[in-house]
């Protein structure tokens, strides 16, 4: 069977390249992958799979007319509150599939927020149909049952990727604090400074050693480069493609400092302490569910000393999480691999 996978891959982002290892891992063996991706040279090679170019519309419509089975595969696609236009795209691609006969799969989803009606009424016939849904939080369940589907509900299915131990930061002084954060027009460069003097103080008060890990260069890797630029002498910057390379760094690290909810995700599944930085409603519900410290990032402190002393505490009190909740968690997260039974 040929089944079509689509999410946000081939555009270098950590998280979603993670969610797409995992569904690779999950699919059972006897399924032939192909996956629409914003560069499918860079899929093939990072993932082992086929590929096809998401922009090239007639490509994908004769890739569907061939294939057996459609997945959306992970994440936030259904939400308007970075693009008007991504949910219907998305959204276009399951109905065309189901137009031509495919099973379709709504793979652990994150749906909303959705705040225009046109893209609830979308939203509403992409899923009205499917074979089976998943999803990875009650809000996105409560979406689902309003538009009178049923879903699983289970934790990211990233909770139970497998890492691949590595030695990225092999010859780097211990202990370190890995530091996660995406541009946002609520981050500018005087926040960013002032995150950058916290780290310093952090660092002189610690010794704890600062990695910087972009998890998407067009989004991140600026802003690790200009904290590495004021920190020099304590941080090092860590750039990796490879999800499963990717959660494994953290089993080096003692506390991640994040607004990445796969940040969170994988430090958190790897026994590392956490602090969030939420800029979305998602990575807020993920802080109060692993019981995270941290901040709203509209209400980051202005005084650096709050700042360090709240990391400070998170380092010295705050527990990660333990043996038992993390082997609970991934085995929850592997119900999603459950909804992958349709395909048989």
């Amino acid at each position: 069977m040929q089944v079509v996978l689509c999410g946000y891959y081939g555009y270098g982002n950590g998280g979603d390249e993670a969610l797409l290892a995992t569904l690779l891992q999950f699919l059972p063996k006897d399924i032939s992958p192909v996956v629409l991706s914003g560069n499918p040279a860079d899929t093939q090679a990072l993932h082992g799979v086929m590929a096809c170019d998401r922009n090239n519309l007639l490509a994908v419509f004769k890739l569907l007319r061939n294939s057996q089975a459609f997945i959306w595969g992970g994440g936030s696609l259904i939400q308007d509150s970075t693009s008007a236009l991504s949910p219907w795209y998305y959204c276009g691609l399951m109905l065309t599939a189901r137009l031509l006969g495919l099973k379709t799969i709504a793979w652990a989803q994150g749906i909303g927020p959705l705040q225009r009606p046109q893209t609830q009424w979308i939203a509403k016939q992409a899923f009205q149909g499917c074979s089976a849904i998943s999803v990875r939080d009650p809000g996105s369940a409560d979406w689902v049952h309003r538009w009178r589907q049923t879903a699983m509900v289970a934790p990211d299915p990233v909770w139970a990727l497998e890492a691949t131990t590595i030695n990225a930061l092999e010859g780097l002084p211990s202990p370190r604090i890995a530091v996660v954060l995406r541009s946002h027009p609520l981050l500018p460069p005087e926040r960013l400074s002032k995150i950058a003097q916290a780290l310093e103080i952090f660092h002189a008060q610690t010794n704890a050693h600062i990695v910087l890990i972009p998890f998407q260069k067009s989004q991140d890797l600026e802003i690790a480069q200009t904290l590495h630029a004021q920190l020099p002498k304590v941080s090092h910057l860590v750039q990796l493609t490879d999800p499963r390379q990717l959660k494994g760094m953290f089993q080096g690290v003692e506390m991640v400092i994040a607004m990445r909810l796969h940040g969170l995700i994988m430090a958190a599944a790897e026994g590392c302490r956490c602090f969030g930085i939420s800029y979305d409603p998602k990575v807020q519900r993920l802080m109060e569910e692993i019981n995270c410290p941290g901040w709203d990032l509209a209400h980051l402190p202005e005084d650096v000393s709050v700042m360090v002393e709240q990391w400070r505490k998170a380092y010295k009190a705050s527990p990660s999480l333990t043996e038992m909740q993390r082997q609970t968690l991934m085995q929850q997260a592997k119900q999603h691999q459950q909804v992958l039974t349709v395909l048989s």
